[in-house]
């Protein structure tokens, strides 16, 4: 229910507004004079304000300027039978958003109140649109592989319905711009996109981040927020790492999902919403609910449109295609010319496993550029990690500065048995060494 401030000397009028205004569902709020007014705007947070241009104490100039101080996000609709064109100059000057002459018709007056609560709305939605795409890095889907097509198949035959999407796959390969590709390329495309990390937020301020919360309604809560299920209205909203949700706001978000419905923390106003939800995780969600730390129910509606992305591993022949432009992309933020790989550190890094995927794969990319003065970049200028991984069957090759030889007597025989998953045998194996050696050398380090 939307609260309305009035804010008049004449009690009649108040009485008439008050009347009419009511029908409609509206919460009203009186104040007879400036400061009456200001301390309400404080007190009650009204969802609008209808400021009377003079009144006692405080005039509503002054009053204006005072509650665009308190919340500059307040729509102000000035009434006056005093109107002049300069007044109403002033006054949208101030931040008033629309200005009314008494007598006034009160259909007409709905209509001007309507009006600027869509806006007040439509300004919430902007600013935090703007913050979003403040933080937006600009990548793009690359890639020719099979794989990467069939995914791209799938995006352009469900973008334009309203289907819940799940998006699965390891770490860093890419879900948030599947989902950016699905929202806009969808008929919502030019309604909201509001993104909210899962697993970034203990499950009180989530709640909270999700669903909004009234004033009050928990220690810090100064004042009423929107929640990002409101924020999304007509619009999509992308759930990443909704594996990490708890039971608590699972049962919640299943009653979104199903009743497209909800309330604010500490309301009791039942709030209705259409939202496109996108949903993407690192986890096994089957394994999860086949262990009881998902909501099966949930996991179904989630799982309308399962869309799983590749590793990079799985998609090799995308990785040349990807250095290009991530290497075009940092060389461009760097101010510098083009850097170009040579064959064999190409080759090394198409070799090289990318547990990290796409993502490790560009911080890679943005260290070359940054730390590589030359025009090429050849092998030994890869990061130690890749050179050593492409070097397994080559003599290992003495840095001019030396080396501490028990660190990387230690550091090999850790990845060999991460390598291995812990398999001493094959690790011993892959360090030429026995298995009787490698425990002797484990014990020497104090590794488990």
């Amino acid at each position: 229910m939307k609260k309305i401030l009035i804010a008049d000397d004449e009690k009649n009028m108040i009485w008439a507004m008050k009347k009419a205004l009511k029908d409609e569902g509206y919460k009203i709020i009186a104040a007879g004079d400036g400061v009456e007014a200001l301390a309400l705007v404080q007190e009650e947070e009204p969802d609008i304000v209808l400021l009377d241009l003079r009144m006692p104490k405080k005039d509503g100039m002054e009053a204006l300027a005072e509650i665009k101080k308190i919340n500059p996000k307040i729509p102000v609709i000035m009434l006056t039978a005093h109107g002049t064109m300069e007044s109403a100059i002033e006054a949208m000057k101030l931040g008033a958003i629309d200005y009314v002459s008494k007598p006034f018709d009160l259909e007409e007056l709905k209509i001007v109140i309507q009006k600027a609560l869509n806006i007040g709305s439509m300004q919430d939605q902007i600013a935090f649109l703007t913050e979003e795409l403040n933080k937006s890095t600009g990548k793009v889907i690359i890639g020719e592989s099979e794989k990467i097509k069939n995914v791209l198949h799938v995006v352009s035959r469900v973008a334009n319905s309203n289907a819940t999407v799940l998006i699965t796959g390891e770490s860093g390969t890419g879900k948030e711009l599947i989902a950016n590709a699905i929202h806009f390329n969808s008929h919502r495309k030019e309604k909201p996109y509001i993104k909210v990390n899962c697993g970034a937020l203990p499950e009180g301020l989530l709640e909270s981040e999700l669903f909004g919360h009234e004033k009050g309604a928990f220690t810090g809560a100064i004042s009423r927020k929107p929640g990002r299920f409101e924020l999304a209205d007509g619009g999509t909203l992308f759930l990443d790492e909704v594996g990490e949700l708890t039971p608590s706001i699972q049962v919640k978000l299943l009653r979104v999902l199903q009743e497209k419905e909800f309330e604010r923390v500490g309301g009791t106003a039942t709030l209705k919403v259409d939202v496109r939800i996108v949903a993407a995780t690192n986890r096994n969600l089957s394994e999860m609910v086949a262990k009881g730390t998902f909501r099966e129910d949930l996991y179904y509606r989630l799982n309308v449109i399962p869309i799983e992305l590749p590793s990079l591993r799985e998609r090799k022949e995308d990785i040349e295609r990807l250095v290009e432009y991530f290497t075009e992309k940092y060389c461009v933020d760097a101010g510098r010319d083009r850097l170009i790989f040579e064959k064999d550190a190409m080759e090394a890094l198409i070799d090289y496993q990318w547990k990290g995927n796409i993502r490790e794969l560009e911080n890679v990319i943005e260290r070359i550029v940054i730390l590589n003065h030359g025009e090429t970049v050849g092998k030994e200028a890869l990061p130690k990690e890749i050179f050593f991984y492409s070097n397994e069957s080559v003599p290992f090759i003495l840095p001019e500065e030396g080396i501490d030889l028990d660190a990387v007597e230690k550091s090999m025989i850790e990845q060999a048995l991460k390598r291995t998953e812990n398999n001493q045998t094959q690790a011993a194996k892959l360090l030429g060494i026995t298995r009787h050696t490698l425990m002797y050398r484990m014990e020497k380090h104090n590794l488990k």
